[in-house]
């Protein structure tokens, strides 16, 4: 009889747990990897599945190197790279599924099993939220469950292994707390990660055309949260300052790439009491840092102030990151500007939009003066049938030409590139910042929640006995923009005005309570840095430890954790103690010199004791009922002093 080609099918019981674990691991990727490594990926777990079942044969050497080849360039194409979170996920996932092709023996199966725990921590490279940590725990868990269950009988349960998993995760509790708690914490990490770019990037972009900012008023995504050490301010003041943009085209506003002002925080005057505030920002993968206009003090390293007094960073933010600011809404900006820089702030194309060019124009040869112009033009916005809209419809080569003339429906972005344009046209220098206005006041956690729905977009001008402030032409033609913010306008009936739908208050609220567990979460648990471990160890009675004292303070703490841990491990696994009835008969073999076998019965014990050494045949019958008496028989004392009394008189003889 020919031996089957096959396999045997002694990995039936077991592929199961492995394919589970695998596709747990891999479940928080799949939204991140292209589709051709998903299909893969199941492809080959499937695969798998019927060479087991069906026994039938592994893949050829040569078609799992084909394989791997092809999806090694597959990542390569798809990501570009090799290098990051996004292609390096998508190829332990994709190599994963190949090595289940070539899995013969659970050892095979503990390599894979291995993987999976790869792919579980790998996904917190990529975003911490709060259900991070459940999935890690239940990951994990399931993971360690289907290794005892590869490694244990068929007599062992489904709840035992489950139960042996729990415990052992138990037992590590104390020192992964011990050593997150402990470990020495530095401001910048040893290395940095390259976070995966694929997914999409919250964020206002550098460029400004019709269209781009109210895409990102349909997203409820948060931007950043805000924590003030006192009132909150005014909504007239909630101004998050980004990007300028002073280049126009005829269509398109933008900006320069972020660059260090030298002489930008000197330009700044500031009046009146300070505000001072933390912002939790979420990443952008931008420079851009937000700040409310205009900002004064900050605190976070390695970001500086541009030449339009906005704040940035140098290297693009890919990670949430927190810092505090101190700004003054009171202030006075660059009251004093040369020839040539106030040309480079009145440039415009005349080729383009050339209606509104000449309408500004005859507007400013009416006014007595540039203020009074300024204001005929807000008037203009505010008594004609000007319409605040999320949805404008779109425009053509001349966009503020159509916008004024014929659409008349705008959002921010739309008011804000027509309002600069027109005081360029009458001479008065312009620019059009981005950024964010508003916020959402979380009652759960007391703080400020920004969106990326608050995405705004207003002008500055320069005047000379004024400088560069702030005109926002969107409060013209909807002052509840401004009062109420875009979230506060959800509820009260203007939300369907603008295009928007409103969701049910308790939605809401469970929305808002969400957000406030997550803020904890990153307040206290993704933030703890060297700062939240110092004032730790101070409330611990450590003034200010090095990172040598934080170092023996953890090892002792460790080795403490390990003895106590070790000591309950021995309680649990211990021997069980002799009984009084196994003593005395121990006592009773010792002394005949006969030692009993291993296995062997009292009786058989008994019997052979008296076939080598007659003299010893009735003690050793006698004894032998006793004890059988005292340790297998109904409790009775009187059983074990008999026994206890007849090991004594035979111990007496000999």
């Amino acid at each position: 009889m020919s031996k089957r080609a096959g396999t045997d099918g002694s990995l039936l019981a077991s592929l199961p747990w492995t394919l589970a674990a695998l596709a747990f691991s891999v479940l928080p990727h799949i939204q991140f990897l292209p589709i051709w490594a998903t299909f893969i990926f199941l492809a080959c777990c499937g695969w798998r599945w019927q060479v087991e079942h069906r026994r039938w044969r592994l893949p050829p050497a040569w078609m799992r190197i084909v394989l791997s080849l092809a999806c090694f360039i597959g990542v390569l194409v798809s990501y570009e790279s090799i290098n990051g979170v996004g292609p390096g996920s998508a190829l332990l996932a994709v190599m994963a599924a190949l090595k289940l092709l070539e899995t013969k023996r659970r050892r095979d199966q503990f390599v894979l099993l291995f993987i999976s725990i790869f792919l579980i921590m790998s996904s917190l490279l990529r975003e911490q939220f709060l259900w991070s940590l459940p999935y890690l725990l239940a990951g994990v868990l399931f993971t360690m469950t289907a290794w005892l269950r590869m490694s244990t009988g068929s007599k062992i349960t489904i709840g035992a292994s489950f139960k042996s998993a729990t415990r052992l995760m138990l037992y590590a509790a104390p020192l992964t707390i011990a050593m997150w708690l402990f470990f020495p914490r530095i401001a910048t990490p040893f290395w940095a990660v390259p976070i995966d770019t694929s997914s999409a990037t919250s964020g206002l972009s550098d460029q400004m055309s019709p269209g781009n900012v109210s895409s990102l008023s349909l997203s409820n995504a948060v931007a950043f949260r805000v924590r003030f050490e006192g009132a909150v301010p005014p909504p007239q003041q909630l101004y998050w300052r980004g990007l300028v943009l002073h280049r126009f085209n005829g269509r398109t506003w933008s900006g320069s790439e972020p660059a260090l002002g030298s002489g930008a925080r000197s330009e700044i005057e500031v009046f009146g009491d300070p505000i001072r505030y933390q912002v939790t920002m979420e990443p952008t993968r931008r420079q851009w840092v937000f700040a409310l206009d205009i900002p004064f003090q900050w605190d976070l390293e390695r970001t500086y102030m541009g030449r339009e007094q906005q704040l940035s960073r140098i290297q693009p933010i890919d990670q949430r990151i927190a810092y505090r600011v101190v700004s003054y809404p009171d202030f006075r900006l660059n009251g004093v500007i040369n020839d040539r820089t106030k040309k480079y702030y009145t440039a415009l194309q005349e080729t383009n939009n050339r209606r509104t060019i000449a309408l500004s124009r005859q507007m400013r040869a009416a006014a007595p003066d540039d203020e009074a112009y300024i204001n005929s033009v807000l008037q203009k916005f505010n008594t004609e049938e000007y319409f605040y809209t999320l949805e404008p419809p779109s425009l053509g080569s001349n966009p503020v030409d159509q916008f004024l003339f014929e659409t008349r429906q705008g959002f921010c972005e739309h008011y804000a590139s027509a309002f600069a344009l027109m005081m360029r046209a009458a001479g008065i220098p312009s620019r059009v910042v981005l950024g964010y206005q508003g916020g959402e006041i979380n009652p759960m956690g007391q703080y400020m929640i920004v969106r990326q729905a608050d995405a705004h977009a207003w002008t500055e001008v320069w005047l000379p006995d004024r400088g560069w402030y702030r005109v926002d032409p969107t409060a013209a033609v909807a002052p509840e923009r401004i009062l109420s913010g875009r979230s506060g306008a959800m509820f009260d009936g203007i939300a369907a005005d603008w295009g928007l739908t409103a969701p049910s208050e308790l939605l809401h609220r469970l929305i808002l309570t969400w957000d406030a567990l997550n803020a904890n979460w990153n307040d206290w648990i993704l933030g703890y840095g060297p700062e939240n471990q110092g004032k730790f160890m101070q409330w611990l009675g450590m003034e200010d430890p090095d990172w040598r004292q934080m170092m023996l303070t953890l090892i002792a703490i460790v080795i403490g954790l390990i003895a106590i841990i070790s000591l309950l491990l021995m309680l649990r696994y211990r021997p069980p103690r002799k009984d009084a009835a196994a003593i005395l008969y121990q006592k009773f073999t010792g002394k005949t010199g006969l030692t009993p076998a291993r296995g062997e019965t009292p009786l058989s014990y008994a019997q052979r004791l008296a076939g080598e050494q007659a003299g010893m045949a009735d003690d050793a019958e006698f004894i032998t009922a006793n004890y059988l008496a005292a340790r297998y028989g109904r409790p009775d004392l009187s059983a074990l002093e008999r026994l206890r009394a007849s090991v004594y008189e035979f111990s007496r003889r000999l």
